[in-house]
């Protein structure tokens, strides 16, 4: 067994030698049952305590990893086939369609894995936190990486997520690019997929498109530049606001960036009774993103939407081959009455 500690390291010394226990276990270089060196005999190899090899050992042994026998020492303890895979989903927030994705990842799943749920909320010192504590414990992390979009914010998210091997990372809803190797995405196209799904319903488009990008809309801008795509290839003019348009006529067709229903479409909704026109009919509506209540929300709320319940199943698909690729979820516009 080779260890390598740095004592200049700010990393404590029991926590190296852990990650790299980890790390042989999971290269094979320590199989089940091989015997480990006994704590004085670790602490002369790497020239420290016995203290810090005793702690090291203890905390292998809460994680199941390592096994000690009275009398003879302490081994590999190495997973049993009848054993579960434990799965750590870390999600942006609780929102519907993370609700739908969870829901369609662990019906897919069933009792196969254990699963433990924590959501970042967008703060990378919260998914640093995480990693911190958990890295190294799990057989997959099933992370939705949404973080601020500015150029140090999203440097740091990659490198945050590189700290978690290839073969046990999967992205989902979005795909930071500057994470390299061969792990597993099931992603959004931000910039391009609003430009496919509006392409679905050109022929009733009209020449005007009205867009309210909301401030809570994180991907509102890069989503708005596909469709500026959309717009210039098929000759129709855009508006942007971030609020609900001061006016309505008959013939708009308004499309709302948000993230989830909220106080803006509401407006909107208000807005259009107040002129006396009809949804569907007189102003016509496309909202970003879909989940089940868009089928009453006024008569049926047309949608621009990746399949979150689909992005699940693929996500636990790669869990239970072991197999990870790269997936472009699909993306549709859902048509109902009010388009």
């Amino acid at each position: 067994m080779t260890i390598r500690i740095n004592k200049q390291d700010n990393t404590p010394l029991y926590r190296q030698i852990c990650q790299q226990v980890r790390q042989l276990i999971r290269d094979g270089q320590l199989q089940p049952g091989q015997l480990l060196p006994s704590l004085n005999q670790l602490a002369i190899m790497l020239d420290i305590s016995r203290e810090t090899t005793k702690k090291a050992y203890n905390q292998l042994l809460r994680e199941g990893l390592l096994i000690a026998q009275q009398g003879k020492g302490i081994f590999v303890a190495g997973r049993r086939e009848t054993d579960k895979k434990e799965i750590l989903l870390i999600l942006d927030k609780q929102s519907v369609y993370n609700q739908i994705l969870v829901q369609a990842f662990q019906d897919t799943l069933q009792d196969s894995v254990h699963i433990t749920i924590l959501l970042h909320s967008q703060n990378l010192d919260v998914l640093e936190y995480y990693l911190n504590q958990h890295l190294d414990r799990y057989d997959y992390y099933v992370i939705s990486p949404h973080f601020p979009l500015d150029t140090r914010s999203q440097a740091r998210a990659a490198k945050l997520l590189r700290r978690i091997p290839n073969r046990k990372l999967i992205m989902v809803d979005n795909w930071i690019q500057d994470v390299p190797g061969n792990y597993g995405v099931v992603y959004q196209d931000f910039r391009h997929d609003a430009y496919e799904g509006l392409s679905e319903g050109k022929a009733d488009m009209g020449s005007q498109l009205k867009v309210m990008v909301l401030p809570q809309s994180l991907y509102g801008q890069i989503i708005l530049e596909s469709v500026y795509d959309f717009a210039r290839e098929n000759g129709i003019g855009v508006s942007v606001s971030d609020t609900v348009p001061e006016s309505l006529e008959k013939g708009d067709v308004v499309l709302v960036l948000n993230s989830q229903l909220d106080s803006g479409l509401a407006l909107l909704a208000r807005r259009i009774a107040e002129a006396g026109l009809l949804p569907g009919k007189d102003v016509r509506i496309i909202a970003y993103n879909e989940f089940p209540l868009n089928e009453v929300v006024l008569g049926g709320l047309t949608t621009l939407s990746t399949d979150f319940a689909e992005m699940g199943r693929q996500a636990a698909r790669m869990v239970l081959s072991d197999t990870l690729c790269k997936v472009h979820n699909p993306f549709h516009l859902v048509r109902r009455s009010t388009f």
